[in-house]
C-alpha cells in the first residue's frame, strides 16, 4: 500500500512540472528575443512523460522538457523594431488555447492524484485501527 503513495507522489512532482512548463509558455507568448537580446522568438516547451518514478519503481517521472520544431508565426507588423524585410514579425509557436487545456488537464491530474493520497492514507488509517 505505500507503494501505491510513492506512484501518486511521483505523479504529483511530473504534473508540477507540466504546470511549470505551460506556465512557461504562457508568459513567453510573446517574447520575440532571446536571452542574448537577439530577435529570435521563444519556442513553445512541453514535458515528456516516462515510466517508472526515476529509481526503477513503479511511478512517472518527466524524462525530460523538449523544445516544439514548429516554425514560428509571421504576424505583419511593419513598424515593430524586430520586423523583417518584409514586415513579418516572428512570434512564438505558443498558442493559448491549447496551453490553457494543457494547464486544466495538469491541474485534474494534479487534483485526481492528491485524491488518491488522500484514500490511500484513509486505507493506511483503517488498516492501522483494524490492527490495534
Amino acid at each position: 500500500m505505500l507503494e501505491s503513495l510513492d506512484v501518486s507522489v511521483s505523479a504529483l512532482v511530473a504534473q508540477r512540472t507540466r504546470i511549470d512548463t505551460v506556465a512557461g509558455n504562457i508568459a513567453n507568448a510573446f517574447t520575440t528575443r532571446d536571452a542574448e537580446g537577439r530577435p529570435e522568438p521563444y519556442r513553445r516547451r512541453f514535458a515528456i512523460f516516462a515510466e517508472g518514478d526515476g529509481r526503477g519503481r513503479p511511478g512517472v517521472h518527466v524524462a525530460s522538457v523538449e523544445q516544439d520544431r514548429a516554425p514560428p508565426r509571421l504576424v505583419y507588423r511593419p513598424g515593430h523594431p524586430d520586423a523583417g524585410a518584409e514586415g513579418y514579425v516572428k512570434y512564438p509557436n505558443v498558442e493559448l488555447s491549447t496551453e490553457m487545456v494543457n494547464a486544466l488537464e495538469a491541474a485534474r491530474a494534479y487534483e485526481a492524484n492528491i485524491t488518491a493520497l488522500q484514500v490511500t492514507k484513509s486505507m493506511l488509517s483503517s488498516a492501522l485501527r483494524l490492527l490495534a
